[in-house]
Order: structure tokens, then C-alpha cells, then sequence
């Protein structure tokens, strides 16, 4: 997958994970890539073949499925082995991909996408129209999100979705096949975000077609190294689970055959990155957390790594459970916000402006991100046109106005021990729940615990959890989760957070709930007036501005991402939003 059509957060990193950038709210996106520090000591003729090795914190959940996959780390995985139609140049661009063309009717509600031939699956099955057709239907079919699947904002926009997704047709218009080398995306009104909406890895049709789509997240061609089938320049080989994941080159790449014999990722602690890369044990470091930024200098010093410095389409968050969703609802997997219980603790809105006005934001990236990250104040990466900085609310850390909302609410210490009694008089309590493996992130919830604490808010810090426990909690929508610490990594193609942000959402795991803010998502995206660029930056202004007024999350930094990688790679070419770009080319000196 070209990396992260929404999650990311990816998303988890969940997302998630999620990391991002010091752009200084302008926009502009910039990579900064260190010089080797001795040309004539760095070997450049590469080498036939070769293993390089990269490292993330935490392992994968273990669901290699571009449909169901949930968190960054399998997106890892994905980025090596599948694929879409159409992917992003370093501009954003949309370019072709798996489509060598495309064209749209005069009305875009119409996208016919060409096929390129001679594409093998990785079992030497030949990729057509009919894989696509597939992959959008599965991803549109009844039972797909009570299944686990949170890919629904890809299909939402096609022809006839309502009735397909809810079974009152078999009739499935979105995606149709003209014949085996042409498909045509069909979309219910004209689509701002057409492209966007093709971008999504496919799927194997003869893999998966005789497969119930609640078994396909169980099914071993989901799980298993070896099974795992995708058009990607590298295959799934084996693994060690929790430990090591193993690529080998797919030499009937449609593009050529790579020039690396395989990737290999190792799962190892934060804390251990730094001696491994410095004594060559792993190549690179990269996606969702990089290094830190406490080892700057230690990395920038190593004379045979070079480090990239850019923003990163993500953002750590402190998210609030403002409603949950009914136990039958959360076992039944659906996401019905008529159904949500208002989570009494939160409801009332200067409870959580208070808690936002307690958190020294920029104080947290100054003491964990050593300056190398920037507070942001809605979640839209800073990267894009619709990013506000200046209208939502700034929430600049200000305690005497936590205290101040805090009395006004009624939240008062009644009882003299320091912690703020509900206005009820009733002891009130706000559980902080986070997981390990991003030692950022790990650092800082005994900070916010601070905090909060120190103007009168009694938090109980959870036990952190391991990331997979902790992702199944957050779908589940625990009953008792008040607060919860999470990183998105987002989707570069359009700046719409519908994804991750609108009452549905399968992500939206605060279960925020405001009609209007979800018809401003629907505004910005609806034609003819979001064909024009003005309009839609306006509506997503005006929507940033009701996310933090209704703050179902405060969005804690946006951190500079920070990949290293051994000179002895050659062919990397860095995005805005990637590392793993056309790793075909890929190749080793040594």
C-alpha cells in the first residue's frame, strides 16, 4: 500500500504512531536530509542483491489485509506488498500506478480508469478489473464494518452504497467492469475527491471471493506469511511473531525486478534503536515513530547514517470519551450515534475546555520533543490547504482559566483534599488510559497526570497497555475510559477527517456526536461548490472551529519525524507523506 490511505493511523500508531512537523502553520512542506559526512569513505557501486533491515517500536497486530488492517505497523508491511491504482508524487500529485490513465466524464460522476496489463499477483495469478471490482464491493458489502472494517469513507461516495451496504440490493453499481484491463468508478453526485476514493490497495479476487466477509479478518490469507497475496514488489515470507517479519523480492514485479533479495523488519525497544543502527545491526528507522529527538546529535554524528527531518501528515492526541457506544452496539460492531450514552464525567463542555487550558502543550514538546515538533490546533495536517491556524481555539496553557471554567461547572473540592468534587458533591474521577511502545507517549501521561491534577482534576493513570489489547479496548469503547492518549498518521490525498472525525467513524472513538459539524464534513464535499477550492477551505474552517469548541480530543503536538537510514542503501527516494516509496529500485552497496 502507498501509504496511509487513512489510518494511517493510522493509523493507528496509532494510529494512528503519528508523528508530524514543524511547518510553522505555513503550509509548506520541506525535508531536510543530512550529508554524508565523507564522500570519499561512502561506497556507491551497489551490489546484486542483498538484505537490508529496518526496525520499528512495537510489533504489528498481525492483520495484513489492506481492507481490515488497523495500525501503522502493519502498514509497514502493506507498504512492501500491495498496491493501488493510483498513487502521489512528491507534490501530492495523483499519478498512475496500477491505472496507466484515467479520464472523467463531463459531470464527474464518472471515473474510467485503465488498467496496466501483464500485472502478476504474487501467486502468478493475473490482476484485472475484476480484483478492483472486488476489493471496493467487499469494502461496501453488509457486514463489513461489524466485521472491523473502518475503510468505509472509500465507498461512501459511490453509486448506490446506502442500499448495497444495508442489503436492500445485491446490486453493486460503485465499481463495474468494462472489461478485464478497464474499470469505472460510479459515484452518486460528482466527486471532489474521486481520485482519492481510487487510491485504495486492492485485493485479491480469487483469494478472497469464496470467503464470508466477517471470516476474511480471521482467514489465513489475512494473517499468515506466505498466504498474504498482494502485486507489491515484495511478498510476505515469514515471521516470527512479535519479533520479525520477513519480505522477500516478488521477481515477476510488474515494474521490474527489485534489486534487493529482501527486507526484513525487527521489532525492537525504542531504547535499543540507536546502538543497533549505529553498529549496523539495522538499516533504517523510519515509520510512525523514527528515532527521538533526544538522539539528534548522537544520530547526526554517526558518520554512515543519514537522517530526514520533514513533517509528517499526524498528531499525538489526549482523546475524551465524550459519549460510549451501548454495550450491544459495541459487541454487535455497529455505529449508531442515536445510541450513544453520554459519558457524564465529560458532558459538560468547560469541563474539557478546562482540561485543555491545563496542559502545557508546548512545554511537553519542549521537555519529550526537544523543540523539534510544533502545537497545532485542529486535526488537519498543517501540510494542507484547509489547515487553520488562526481562528479555532489556541487553548494556550493557562491554569488560572482551568480553574476559573472548573469553579463555574461546578467542580469544586468539597471535602478539602485537594481534588474537585461533581457538582453533585460526588468524588469525580478521570481515567487516563495509553499504550506502550512509543516511549514519547509513555513519558507523557504522567505529565498530563500532573497537570490536571495540580488544578484539582483526581486522575487515575491506567496500567499502559500493550498496543493490540489497547486498540481492541478502544474499538470495544470500554465503558469506563474517560481520557485516552492515541497518535494518528494521516492520509495525504485529501485533507478531508470525515475518516477519523464524523459521527460514524469507526475511528471517531470519543464517539463525538454533533449533527452540525458532521453536515459542515458532508458541505465540504458536496458539488458543485466543493469543486471550488475557496469554498471547501472555508467549510473546513468553519468546522475546525466547532471541533474545538466541542474539543472531543485536544490535540497534544504535531512532532517532527525523524527517519534515519545507513548510506549503503541507495534508490531512496523520501515524500511528504513516506519512506517506502518504489522500493523496487532499492539496492545496497554492500
Amino acid at each position: 500500500m502507498k501509504k496511509k490511505n487513512w489510518f494511517h493511523v493510522i493509523i493507528f500508531g496509532i494510529l494512528f504512531s503519528m508523528l508530524v512537523a514543524c511547518s510553522g502553520g505555513n503550509g509548506e512542506t520541506t525535508s531536510e536530509e543530512k550529508d554524508p559526512k565523507d564522500d570519499d569513505q561512502t561506497p556507491t557501486e551497489e551490489v546484486s542483491g542483498g538484505t537490508i533491515i529496518g526496525a520499528m517500536d512495537t510489533a504489528p497486530t498481525g492483520v495484513f489485509n489492506p481492507i481490515f488492517y488497523t495500525e501503522a505497523y502493519e502498514a509497514n508491511i502493506l507498504s512492501f506488498t500491495h498496491e493501488a491504482l493510483v498513487t502521489q508524487d512528491n507534490e501530492l500529485n495523483f499519478v498512475p500506478n496500477l491505472a496507466s490513465k484515467w479520464e472523467f466524464n463531463d459531470d464527474q460522476t464518472e471515473a474510467t480508469f485503465t488498467l496496466e496489463q501483464g500485472v502478476k499477483w504474487h501467486d502468478g495469478e493475473e490482476f484485472t478489473a475484476d480484483d478492483v471490482v472486488f476489493t471496493y464491493k467487499t469494502m461496501a458489502s453488509p457486514g463489513y464494518v461489524e466485521a472491523g472494517g473502518v475503510r468505509t469513507d472509500f465507498v461512501v461516495r459511490l453509486l448506490g452504497y446506502e442500499d448495497f451496504s444495508t442489503g436492500k440490493t445485491t446490486d453493486f453499481q460503485g465499481v463495474v467492469k468494462v472489461d478485464d484491463y478497464t474499470v469505472k468508478f460510479n459515484f452518486t453526485q460528482p466527486n471532489v475527491t474521486a481520485l482519492k476514493d481510487a487510491s485504495f490497495s486492492i485485493i485479491p479476487e480469487h483469494v478472497f471471493k469464496d470467503i464470508p466477509v466477517a471470516e476474511i479478518p480471521e482467514a489465513g490469507a489475512t494473517l499468515n506469511p506466505g498466504e498474504v497475496i498482494g502485486t507489491g514488489p515484495f511478498k510476505y515470507a515469514e515471521a516470527i511473531e512479535g519479533e520479525q517479519y520477513v519480505l522477500e523480492k516478488n521477481a515477476d514485479y510488474w515494474q521490474g525486478e527489485p534489486k534487493l533479495d529482501s527486507v526484513v523488519w525487527r521489532v525492537v525497544d525504542q531504547a535499543v534503536i540507536l546502538g543497533l543502527l549505529e553498529n549496523g545491526e539495522i538499516d533504517f528507522v523510519a515509520d510512525p515513530n523514527g528515532f527521538q529527538a533526544a538522539d539528534f546529535e548522537t544520530v547526526s554524528a554517526m558518520e554512515h547514517i543519514s537522517i530526514i527531518e520533514q513533517p509528517d501528515f499526524g498528531y499525538q492526541l489526549m482523546g475524551m470519551n465524550i459519549n460510549h457506544r451501548t454495550k450491544e452496539d459495541a459487541e454487535a460492531g455497529t455505529i449508531n450515534p442515536e445510541n450513544f450514552v453520554p459519558n457524564k464525567k465529560l458532558s459538560d463542555k468547560r469541563v474539557r475546555h478546562a482540561i485543555a487550558y491545563a496542559v502545557d502543550r508546548q512545554g511537553l514538546i519542549d521537555g519529550l520533543l526537544y523543540g523539534r515538533g510544533e502545537v497545532i490546533n485542529a486535526p488537519i495536517a498543517t501540510q494542507f490547504w484547509a489547515y487553520d491556524g488562526e481562528n479555532p481555539n489556541q487553548y494556550p496553557f493557562d491554569p488560572d482559566k482551568s480553574n476559573e471554567l472548573l469553579d463555574e461547572a461546578g467542580y469544586k473540592d468539597v471535602n478539602g483534599d485537594g481534588f474537585r468534587e461533581d457538582p453533585d458533591g460526588n468524588e469525580w474521577v478521570l481515567t487516563l488510559n495509553y499504550p506502550i511502545g512509543n516511549q514519547i507517549r509513555e513519558r507523557s501521561a504522567p505529565i498530563i497526570q500532573e497537570y490536571l491534577q495540580a488544578v484539582g482534576i483526581k486522575i487515575d493513570l491506567r496500567q499502559p497497555m500493550e498496543f493490540a489489547a489497547y486498540a481492541e479496548a478502544l474499538d470495544k469503547n470500554n465503558q469506563d475510559w474517560d481520557l485516552y492518549l492515541l497518535g494518528w498518521s494521516l492520509g495525504s490525498a485529501d485533507p478531508d477527517p470525515s475518516g477519523l472525525w464524523s459521527s460514524k467513524a469507526g475511528y471517531n472513538f470519543g464517539r463525538w456526536y454533533n449533527p452540525e459539524a458532521d453536515q459542515l464534513l458532508l458541505d465540504a464535499l458536496s458539488p458543485p461548490d466543493a469543486f471550488d477550492q475557496a469554498y471547501r477551505t472555508k467549510v473546513y474552517s468553519d468546522w475546525q472551529v466547532m471541533y474545538q469548541d466541542d474539543l472531543p480530543a485536544l490535540i497534544l503536538y504535531a512532532q517532527n519525524s525523524l527517519w534515519a537510514y545507513n548510506n549503503r542503501i541507495q534508490g531512496i527516494d523520501v515524500r511528504p507523506y513516506s519512506f517506502i516509496n518504489d522500493s523496487h529500485i532499492w539496492s545496497v552497496t554492500e
